[in-house]
């Protein structure tokens, strides 16, 4: 007579289908993207000769567009290259067994088809273009306005904060940063002397940046057209075909008080009293529930620690059919975070923030952020 599996054991099924479909996205980025410039050569030539002819130089640009995609998909399948074994102890190879933690340091020790998979791979293949859209933004000079806006009000809160004149080691300043990303902000504060920590739990992110932040020694060595995918509302062609190079700074660990950690931050973050500093970016209303992360942001605080946040509140669980969401506005929001027990001592909206945004496109997508600063009081 069969038993049936423990859940530890679904739940590593699940947790390598995922990883393994993860891949399988980057692999099929290229087939995907080639599918839809082939698209627009069909449509092309199915259209009378005169509009063909009056087409010819954006005929030029499509065959252009498929070399920018051989260089992507260059890029893309170096971040895949060693994924396999990038967590400590777990191997996600076919054969592989997974013994071992998924939380990792600086060199990640211590993460035919049917048309209902077609459809999953076609979004799947959307996320790595949204990650190579994520290392312009966090890793090329194309993306310094965006780092300027996002992340240096919370630098300089850090700065104020912890000021160098008067420590002259901020090595024991511990400094958290949830939804990490492609890790820059995270790096940006453990090049300023602190101890930090990233915290990410999407593989499509923890994929890229563990290529960035541990192969990518040499500054400006690759090169990425992030805008590739999109058609519509360019000035020029030339627009979709813009490259940019990174990383802008060689960022292979040289920080020793840097490191990723993969993993819901719900789950892989419960001590308490544990952290000086919570900074979070365009990180809380990733949460089905928010309120549970502001609870957890404060457990996880020591006495007298502060949360830096700056974001806007998308919510992005809000529309998704069979999910959980809750989207208290901004006024509410505050409420709970004092409700919680937090002082807020700073606090700043319509903060001017972009996302990835494609610089020249006719179309400009801005939010009207917050920015608030929060104390966990003494005991």
């Amino acid at each position: 007579m069969s038993s049936l599996p423990a859940a530890d054991e679904i739940d590593e099924a699940k947790e390598r289908a995922h990883f393994q479909a993860v891949v399988n996205a980057f692999k099929y980025y290229k087939l995907c993207c080639l599918d839809r410039i082939h698209k627009s050569e069909k449509i092309i030539s199915m259209l009378p000769k005169t509009h063909q002819h009056r087409l010819e130089k954006y005929k030029a640009y499509l065959t252009k567009f498929k070399n920018c995609l051989d260089v992507n998909n260059n890029v893309v399948h170096m971040i895949i290259k060693h994924v396999d074994t990038m967590f400590e102890n777990v191997d996600h190879s076919q054969d592989g067994e997974t013994n071992g933690t998924e939380s990792f340091g600086c060199n990640y020790n211590n993460c035919e088809i049917s048309s209902q998979k077609q459809h999953k791979m076609q979004h799947d293949v959307e996320k790595v273009q949204s990650v190579i859209k994520n290392i312009v933004r966090d890793w090329s000079s194309a993306g310094a306005v965006e780092r300027e806006q996002c992340y240096k009000p919370i630098l300089d809160e850090l700065e104020a904060r912890f000021p160098v004149d008067t420590l002259n080691d901020r090595s024991h300043i511990k400094v958290l940063v949830p939804g990490a990303g492609l890790g820059r902000l995270a790096w940006e504060i453990a090049a300023r002397g602190f101890t930090c920590q990233g915290n990410e739990f999407s593989l499509f992110m923890l994929f890229a940046s563990n290529f960035i932040l541990n192969k990518c020694p040499e500054a400006n060595k690759h090169t990425v057209y992030p805008w590739l995918h999109q058609y519509v509302n360019h000035m020029t062609s030339e627009h979709q075909a813009t490259a940019a190079t990174f990383p802008d700074v060689p960022p292979a660990c040289h920080h020793s008080h840097f490191s990723i950690a993969a993993g819901d931050f719900l789950k892989v973050y419960t001590e308490t009293d544990e952290w000086d500093c919570v900074a979070t970016c365009f990180f809380i209303d990733c949460a089905p529930n928010v309120i549970e992360f502001i609870e957890r942001i404060y457990a996880i605080l020591q006495p007298g620690g502060i949360w830096i946040n700056l974001g806007p509140l998308l919510y992005h669980y809000s529309d998704m059919p069979n999910e959980i969401s809750i989207e208290p506005p901004y006024d509410i929001l505050v409420d709970i975070i004092k409700d919680v027990g937090f002082d807020i001592v700073k606090e700043r909206t319509g903060v001017k923030t972009k996302y990835a945004q494609n610089p020249n496109s006719m179309l400009q997508h801005e939010y009207n952020s917050v920015f608030f600063v929060c104390r966990k009081p003494n005991l």
